[in-house]
This record gives structure tokens, sequence and C-alpha cells, in this order.
């Protein structure tokens, strides 16, 4: 499965959940940009090194609270897999 059909599926999830649109937008703004570095990977690709490298890039250049929402939604994004048994390991755990 590719990030792009797994932002699909976890967007649709946390419609069902009753997020609120402005949180969606926010976390389409996330996923865009995990997109932009990480291109449309298979999400078995994905590795908490290439996680972490991303982290690092974003840190240079973002305040402490957004580099959180950053953090929370790519360990969210991926527990969905993980506990929707689309992968069978959670990349981001740590």
């Amino acid at each position: 499965m590719k990030l792009s059909e797994l932002w699909r599926l976890y967007e649709a999830d946390k419609r069902i959940q009753g997020f609120s649109a402005r949180t969606l937008k926010a976390y389409a703004l996330q996923h865009k940009m995990l997109m932009q570095e990480l291109g449309n990977l298979d999400i078995t690709e994905v590795t908490l090194a290439m996680l972490k490298e991303y982290m690092v890039k974003q840190a240079d250049r973002l305040k402490p609270s957004s580099l959180g929402h950053r953090i929370r939604f790519v360990r969210s994004l991926f527990r969905y897999a993980y506990e929707e048994t689309y992968l069978t390991s959670y990349p981001s755990q740590n």
C-alpha cells in the first residue's frame, strides 16, 4: 500500500470518528509535507531512520509546537496502519 492510499483510509477513519474539518485540513497539510519528503513510497519501505531524518530537517525550520504537531501526525498515521494490520511493525513508535 502506498502512502497516498494509506492517507485516504486514515482520513476516512478520522471523518467517521468525528474529527473536525479544521483538524483534517491540518492533517492533510502534514501528509502533503511528508509525501514531498519521502515520495509516494510503499508503507512497508518507510523506516524509523527515514522518519527521524525527516523530523531533523523539520526541526531546523519549525517552532517546537509545530514540530510537535508533525511528530504526532506521523505517529498517528503509522499507528493506524499498524492497528489496521497494513503494517506488521510500527516504525514511528520510537
